[in-house]
């Protein structure tokens, strides 16, 4: 019994409280603001919905998860780091011969039905973590030598697979935080700049290419519509209306479940899913929108701080390529809320409705806390080391 207090003992001092609690905050405020923008689809006499339910359920289950892969010794996720490889590419393939598509883009094959229990899961959700993962693991064997032209090869065909496979599949949105990821993964690794400025000018120089042979009619659409909102009214309708909500909110907002456009049944199409920012801010105001940002921040904040203490240098990647992921994501949602930027089906982590975002996204919480467990018994044991009194250590 005293070794079972013990282990508990040393678990709740290893773990990253603050980390675990800023992300169980952050959801909780999501699924609130879920409920709320599908409250009008209640069953008469409920005060619960079914996105309500799946996004509690999906929450709870991560949270178990997260504390489960932090119990799992880092060094045995850098050995599965192949098997993850391999388990990412084959779910992706799956996904583009089985996979569906939303109903907007009924010829993508972005989710992977379930039987036949009416569940959904979007398989480039986890494989973005596992990028993350076989992404460090090969940056950390090229340590010294990422500069060389080989390796700068390898690295482009490694981050080329997954965006080439989701962007195969139609997740437009999915293949840009790919990019992201890797981006902030080789600038923290210390790949040169002038790889950076060459692989912008690159891109530049592809643009035209992407846009005629990359991006369907669908896609060019939204991205006209931002130009000329007169001429695309069916396609910037969502953008604005959301934008509406957002400026009706004021300061203090209309009040939570109130928001005159929230509670409105598809008033703001796809409200608890990509513009879940829409209802914080009509039925919250700016001072909802600025907590929402402050709690996402301090997520990414912890993060990183996690792999500035890296200890050996081997999760410190990993951790830059969770913290861009994440707030990647948050800068292209809210960017797509404010008609900043096109609509591509990019959720706000931990608020936006979905059992697959939000349980993929506590795999990568769960990997940041094994990784800050590492560090704190890395730390623990040289505090320890140091303290040994040593009878040579004058002569």
């Amino acid at each position: 019994m005293r070794l079972f207090f013990k282990t508990i003992k040393n678990f709740i001092r290893e773990t990253d409280k603050i980390l675990f609690l800023l992300c169980a905050v952050t959801s909780a405020f999501g699924c609130v603001s879920v409920l709320s923008a599908t409250l009008w689809s209640a069953s008469e006499g409920s005060k619960v919905t079914r996105d309500f339910l799946v996004m509690l359920f999906a929450v709870c289950a991560g949270l178990t998860i997260a504390l489960i892969i932090s119990l799992i010794d880092y060094e045995f996720i850098i050995k599965m780091a192949p098997l993850i490889g391999l388990f990412c590419i084959g779910i992706m393939i799956i996904t583009l011969l089985f996979g569906v598509g939303p109903a907007e883009r009924p010829d993508a094959k972005t989710w992977l039905k379930i039987g036949n229990t009416g569940i959904f899961f979007q398989p480039s959700e986890i494989v973005k973590i596992g990028f993350i993962i076989t992404f460090g693991v090969h940056l950390e064997k090229l340590k010294g030598n990422i500069n060389h032209i080989f390796s700068i090869i390898q690295l482009a065909i490694h981050a080329l697979i997954p965006i080439a496979l989701v962007t195969i599949s139609g997740d437009m949105g999915s293949a840009l935080v790919f990019i992201i990821i890797a981006i902030a993964m080789l600038f923290v690794a210390g790949l040169h700049w002038g790889y950076f400025l060459g692989g912008g000018l690159l891109l530049l120089a592809s643009l035209p290419l992407a846009w005629i042979y990359v991006l369907d009619d669908i896609q060019k659409d939204r991205f006209l519509a931002l130009i000329y909102p007169e001429q695309y009214p069916n396609i910037i309708y969502q953008q604005e209306r959301g934008l509406a909500a957002i400026g009706g909110g004021g300061i203090t907002g209309q009040g939570l479940f109130k928001g005159k456009l929230t509670q409105i049944p598809n008033a703001i199409p796809e409200a608890e899913n990509d513009m879940i920012f829409t209802v914080i801010g009509e039925e919250l105001g700016l001072i909802g929108c600025i907590a929402a940002l402050l709690l996402l921040t301090g997520i990414i904040i912890r993060i990183i701080r996690t792999g500035r203490h890296d200890k050996i240098g081997n999760t410190k990647v990993m951790c830059y390529g969770v913290a861009s992921m994440i707030a990647g994501q948050v800068i292209i949602n809210i960017g797509m809320c404010l008609m900043l930027l096109p609509v591509i089906g990019i959720t706000l982590p931990f608020f936006s409705a979905g059992g697959s975002s939000n349980l993929c996204i506590y795999f990568s919480i769960g990997l940041i806390m094994s990784f800050y467990r590492y560090n704190q018994q890395n730390e623990f044991i040289h505090v320890s080391q140091s303290n040994i009194y040593n009878p040579f250590a004058d002569i």
